[in-house]
């Protein structure tokens, strides 16, 4: 059995350092593996980076994270990564990466996603060059995916996203919103490479549980979502 300890959206500001610091470095007792979903920063700032890598180092588990929207806010997501990965953390944008633990290999395959919409309520590549460039964001983001997914080799295989594959985690946000939340597409990207379990963030006030088309279960870990410092799930 293979446990894995995920967390999205922590949201660190510059004076952040220390406020998860002890419940990380407990992270052995309870998981083999910690999974970031993205948003570490609140306004994209390297700093608040230093702050969430300063709790993040020395964390004796494999740590794998993508970055979320806000973490491209002020265009410093390579800084960003750079601090990440300088604490331990292996980050991943289109990549898979396989970590070996006590339990077994875990495969994760992860980008940050985009936006879109769901089925019958979902942006297409028409009209203005602006629509166009938006969807076919999301349509390269998904296809990123499920290469990354396709090439992920391991006892476990997990999809690690900010934005949403589906709509039942995003339950308890407003409708209007669901289109910058997330897209089908990127759950049609999983159903294809496949994958024991899709982690995302990004909904503040969604859900916490939801299930792809082709049956794969996808958990929301937004901090706030999950009500702890990270939700552990056993996968094998």
């Amino acid at each position: 059995m293979i446990r894995i300890a995920a967390v999205a959206d922590v949201h660190y500001h510059r004076d952040s350092a220390g406020e998860l610091r002890e419940d990380l470095h407990r992270l052995p007792e309870v998981a083999d593996v910690l999974l970031v979903a993205g948003d570490v920063t609140s306004h994209g700032h390297p700093d608040e980076a230093r702050a969430f890598a300063a709790d993040l180092a020395g964390v004796a588990v494999p740590v794998v994270a993508v970055l979320g929207n806000h973490d491209y806010h002020l265009d410093a997501q390579d800084e960003i990564e750079a601090i990440l990965a300088g604490a331990g953390a292996r980050v991943l944008e289109g990549g898979s990466v396989t970590v070996s633990t006590a339990g077994g290999r875990v495969a994760v395959g992860g980008i940050k996603g985009f936006g879109g919409g769901f089925v019958g309520a979902s942006g297409s590549d028409f009209g203005e060059p602006e629509m166009k460039a938006f969807v076919r964001h999301t349509k390269e983001a998904a296809a990123r995916l499920e290469r990354a997914l396709g090439s992920a080799d391991g006892d476990v295989r997990v999809a690690l996203l900010h934005y949403s594959p589906v709509e039942a985690t995003l339950q308890g946000e407003r409708l209007e919103i669901y289109p910058f939340l997330g897209s089908y597409l990127l759950a049609e990207a999983i159903d294809r490479s496949g994958a024991d379990l899709a982690l995302h963030g990004h909904a503040h006030s969604g859900s916490k549980s939801g299930v792809t088309p082709g049956g794969i279960p996808v958990r929301n870990v937004a901090r706030t979502v999950i009500g702890r410092p990270y939700g552990v799930f056993e996968c094998g």
